[in-house]
C-alpha cells in the first residue's frame, strides 16, 4: 500500500500548524494551567442571554443549522446599518480567511502581510500556493503605507492588515487607514481584520461604506463577546464579493447552537459594555504588574497587553518558559524584533493575581540564566 497520493502542493508544505494550543501544552507537561492568559480568550464570559439561548438550542441540536444564517445575518445588518447582502457568516475569522484565500489566490499569486502578524492568514495562503511577501512593523505598529507600497511592487492580490493588531495590541485611527487606501493598487483587496474592534477606542473603525470594493472587514464573536469556542465570525464587503463566498463556503458549517448564541449576544449590548469595562480594568492591572517588575507595557486597544521584556527574543522566551513552568499560559510575538515581548490576555482578577505572584520568579530565573 502506497498511502494517500497528496498533491505536489500539499507535499511541499511543512508539517506545521499556526498555533500549539494550551491543551496540547497541558498534555505535554502533564498538568493543567492555573491561569489561561495566552489565547486572547474572554475569561469574563459570554452574555448570560447567549448561554441561555445556546442551552435552549441544544435540545434541537439534531437539526442542522440554517445554511443561510438568516436571523443572525439580518441582525448584524441592522446592527451595522448595512444591507444583509454585504455580510457573510462563517466559522470564525480563521474559516472565512480560508474561504477568501481560496476564492482569490492560486499558485504563484502574490500576497502581502506584516512580518510577524497573525499567522493563520499565512497558513491559508501557503495552502493554496500563494507567495507571501512581508514588510516589517514600524514602531510596533503594522505599517499600512509600507504594506500598500509592497502590494504595488509585487502585484499582490491581497494585503492583510489587522486593526487593532495581534500580537502587539497597537492600532491606527480609521481615518489614517482610509487615507492610506488611496495608495492601494486598484486590483488589490485589503483584508482588514477587526477582531478586536470592540475593545478599541472610538475612531479606530473606518467609516468607509460597506460596499467599498477595495476591502473586506472581518469581525468575530470570539473576543469581546466571549464566544471563542463557538466559532462565529463574519465579513462585511461589497455584495459581489459576499455572493462569491457561496461558491466555496461550507453551507452547513455553522453550529445551530452557536448561531443562536451569537444572535443573543449581539442583542445584549449591556453585557458587551460590562465586558469592555472589565477588559479596560484588566489592561490597567496587567500594565501595573509589568511596571512593578521592570517591564514596559505597550499601549493596547485589544483584550491583551504586550509586555516589552527589555532584551531579545531569547530572554522573552525564557520568561515565557518560566511562567509556563509555574502554570501560567502565555504567548509571545512571532518575529524579531517584536519577539522581545510576551503577550498577556486580559482575565479575571484571580488569574492576574497568579501572574503577579509568579512573574518575579520567572524574571529572576531568566535574568540569572542570561548572566550565567
Amino acid at each position: 500500500m502506497t498511502g494517500p497520493r497528496l498533491t505536489p502542493l500539499a507535499q511541499s508544505l511543512p508539517a506545521t500548524v499556526p498555533f500549539v494550543g494550551p491543551e496540547t501544552q497541558e498534555r505535554a507537561r502533564g498538568a493543567g494551567f492555573a491561569a489561561r492568559l495566552g489565547a486572547n480568550e474572554n475569561g469574563f464570559g459570554p452574555s448570560p442571554r447567549a448561554i441561555a439561548a445556546m442551552t435552549e438550542a441544544a435540545v434541537e441540536i439534531w437539526k442542522y443549522g440554517d445554511p443561510e444564517n438568516h436571523d443572525l445575518r439580518q441582525a448584524l445588518a441592522r446592527h451595522h446599518g448595512v444591507p444583509a447582502e454585504c455580510i457573510v457568516i462563517g466559522e470564525g475569522i480563521d474559516g472565512l480567511l480560508g474561504y477568501l484565500v481560496r476564492l482569490l489566490i492560486g499558485p504563484g499569486d502574490a500576497v502581502v502581510t506584516s512580518d510577524g502578524a497573525y499567522p493563520t492568514f499565512n497558513y491559508h495562503v501557503a495552502g493554496f500556493g500563494g507567495v507571501l511577501h512581508t514588510v516589517p512593523y514600524c514602531g510596533d505598529h503594522e505599517d499600512p503605507v509600507a504594506l500598500f507600497a509592497k502590494a504595488a511592487e509585487v502585484g499582490a492580490r491581497l494585503v492583510y492588515l489587522a486593526n487593532p493588531d495581534n500580537p502587539m495590541g497597537s492600532w491606527h485611527d480609521g481615518a489614517a487607514i482610509r487615507a492610506a487606501l488611496d495608495a492601494l493598487p486598484p486590483d488589490t483587496l485589503l483584508v482588514l481584520d477587526e477582531a478586536y474592534i470592540e475593545c478599541a477606542p472610538q475612531g479606530t473603525q473606518t467609516d468607509l461604506p460597506a460596499d467599498d470594493p477595495r476591502l473586506i472587514r472581518f469581525r468575530t464573536f470570539s473576543k469581546a463577546y466571549g464566544m471563542a469556542g463557538a466559532r462565529v465570525g463574519y465579513g462585511i464587503a461589497a455584495p459581489e464579493l459576499i455572493a462569491a463566498f457561496n461558491k466555496v463556503r461550507n453551507h452547513f458549517g455553522m453550529n445551530r447552537a452557536a448561531q443562536a448564541g451569537a444572535l443573543a449576544a449581539l442583542q445584549d449590548q449591556d453585557w458587551l459594555a460590562h465586558v469592555q469595562a472589565c477588559i479596560a480594568t484588566a489592561r490597567d492591572c496587567i500594565a501595573a504588574i509589568a511596571r512593578d517588575n521592570g517591564l514596559t507595557p505597550l499601549p493596547s486597544a485589544t483584550n491583551f497587553v504586550t509586555l516589552d521584556c527589555g532584551a531579545d527574543g531569547a530572554f522573552a522566551k525564557a520568561v515565557l518558559d518560566g511562567l509556563v513552568a509555574r502554570g501560567i499560559f502565555v504567548r509571545m510575538p512571532f518575529a524579531a524584533p517584536q519577539n522581545r515581548c510576551i503577550r498577556i490576555s486580559c482575565a479575571p482578577e484571580p488569574e492576574l493575581d497568579l501572574l503577579a505572584r509568579h512573574l518575579p520568579d520567572a524574571l529572576a530565573e531568566a535574568r540569572a540564566a542570561q548572566q550565567g
